[in-house]
């Protein structure tokens, strides 16, 4: 599975972006779709994710700012994000979690997309 993610960019503070991310190759039996991300220094976090739409889960940190949404038939996922603030600064992966033929999940990351908020 190949993910590939655009939409990033630099924003004020309180401004919007919308991040896109589209997965191709053996897309089959997809459980998740979602956004994580890191900045300089920290850890990779959780932003949100979806199994469908009204199942979704969300960092406390991002609730009530930013939505994810899933095209199943596009096998893509977005994340729009309002009010955005300078700590949302960061690099922001594309992430699906499919089922393969052996029954497992795995995980699949885009590369990558920097988002900059300046205050």
């Amino acid at each position: 599975v190949q993910l590939q993610a655009s939409g990033g960019g630099l924003v004020q503070a309180g401004g919007s972006l919308r991040l896109s991310c589209a997965a191709s190759g053996s897309v089959r039996s997809i459980n998740t779709m979602g956004w994580y991300r890191q900045a300089p220094g920290k850890e990779r976090e959780l932003v949100a994710f979806i199994v469908r739409p009204g199942n979704t889960n969300y960092a406390d940190s991002v609730k009530g700012r930013f939505t994810v949404s899933r095209d199943n038939l596009k096998n893509t996922v977005h994340l729009q994000m309002n009010s955005l603030k300078p700590e949302d600064t960061a690099v922001y992966y594309c992430n699906v979690n499919q089922r393969e033929y052996d029954g497992r999940y795995y995980d699949y990351w885009g590369q990558g997309t920097q988002v900059t908020v300046s205050s």
